[in-house]
């Protein structure tokens, strides 16, 4: 019997993008919860919506925030908007930060977190989600594209 070697087909990276309608009549949590539905840090209907809370305390400190303090901005937002307490585990709020830092939203700094160089958001998510891992994406899914042209397509002719 042959010796068959099964490869892993794990992803280098994974993004979900999903197109809304414009936000005009979106403000505060509701925005911020429309965006991360939009990148895919949300799933549609999910009522573990932490990372929403996340997002908007840190873009509402505009400074660099310890885990400790996100988990107390997050606390304090889910009671004005009395929401439940559900997904406020220092351990949860630690994975959602690491999500954010993996689309380059959020980055770590001396054990404390901020928005990406505390600039805007359209300017972060253009410059290291569009230009950088969007771009690096479809350059390997058109290596693949031409990969299956050649193998299926030359064929044809």
């Amino acid at each position: 019997m042959a010796n068959l070697q099964l490869s892993k087909d794990t992803p280098l990276q994974e993004v979900t993008l999903r197109r809304y309608e414009k936000p005009s009549n979106l403000s505060g949590r509701n925005l911020i919860r429309k965006l991360c539905l939009s990148l895919g840090l949300l799933q549609i209907g999910d009522s573990r919506d932490v990372v929403v809370d996340v997002l908007h305390a840190l873009l509402n400190e505009k400074q660099e925030l310890s885990s400790e303090d996100i988990i107390q901005k997050v606390t304090m937002l889910r009671q004005q908007q009395n929401l439940p307490m559900r997904g406020i585990a220092p351990s949860n709020i630690r994975r959602q930060i690491k999500r954010l830092r993996s689309i380059y939203l959020v980055e770590k700094r001396t054990n404390k977190y901020r928005i990406t160089e505390l600039q805007h958001l359209s300017d972060t998510f253009e410059e290291k989600v569009e230009n950088f891992m969007l771009a690096s994406m479809l350059t390997r899914i058109k290596e693949y594209v031409k990969a299956v042209d050649l193998e299926f397509m030359s064929k044809k002719l």
